[in-house]
């Protein structure tokens, strides 16, 4: 464990790394051209309509976020940094949501246990989970699994109370947007999810909460 000073301190020189996300849109990326011109305009409204049918299923997950068939493709998930770990990336939504569930994911390798490499696991497709439980929030890119295999879906009672006390922490930084699975009925305590939907205004604020933690927090 490290304390809350290292921690912030680490938290604060690694946030550049994510910064960026905010300008990453794929909602931009059309030409200018095409603003301009009626034709081409018309063009890009259909390639982008035929990318959504590609990419989006018209289905939620269980917190309201849609999921979607396929990370990248011009869609909202992406493989993200989860910056200070050795974690080589996770595909979540960019974004708010992003910068929620990598806060969670940082906390728990600095303050509960230190994470390797393969020990993250972010969006999966729609077919591989179940609809009616928060897992399927992971096809929505809004949620993470941390160590799947050491905290199996169905089981209790793999944490001590110390990482028990960090993970009501993390909660609590999050103000009810962020919840864990081991407070669920069925539980899944490797699983963070959104419990918040896509219009709920305490997902942006919670976001900059957090961002503006990291840059004033003290080295």
């Amino acid at each position: 464990m490290t304390s809350e000073l290292s921690r912030r301190g680490v938290l604060r020189r690694t946030a550049l790394v994510a910064a960026g996300v905010a300008l990453g849109s794929p909602l931009l990326s059309a030409p200018a051209a095409a603003a301009t011109d009626p034709d081409k305009l018309r063009a890009a409204v259909r390639a982008a309509q035929e990318r959504n049918k590609r990419q989006l299923t018209g289905v939620s997950s269980t917190n309201g976020w849609e999921m979607e068939r396929n990370p990248g493709a011009r869609g909202h998930i992406y493989t993200r940094p989860v910056p200070g770990t050795p974690v080589r990336g996770v595909q979540v939504r960019m974004g708010d949501v992003e910068t929620i569930l990598v806060h969670a994911v940082r906390r728990f390798h600095y303050e509960i246990d230190e994470l390797r490499p393969d020990d993250l696991t972010g969006w999966r497709s729609p077919s591989t989970v179940r609809k009616g439980l928060p897992e399927s929030n992971l096809a929505s890119g809004t949620a993470v699994q941390i160590r799947p295999g050491h905290y199996p879906s169905g089981t209790k009672g793999g944490y001590f109370p110390n990482q028990l006390t960090t993970i009501e922490s993390i909660l609590t930084d999050c103000d009810g947007v962020l919840a864990w699975g081991g407070h669920d009925k069925h539980s899944d305590e490797s699983l963070f999810y959104l419990a918040a939907g896509p219009d709920d205004p305490r997902v942006t604020v919670t976001a900059q909460k957090l961002r503006t933690w990291n840059w004033n927090s003290p080295l």
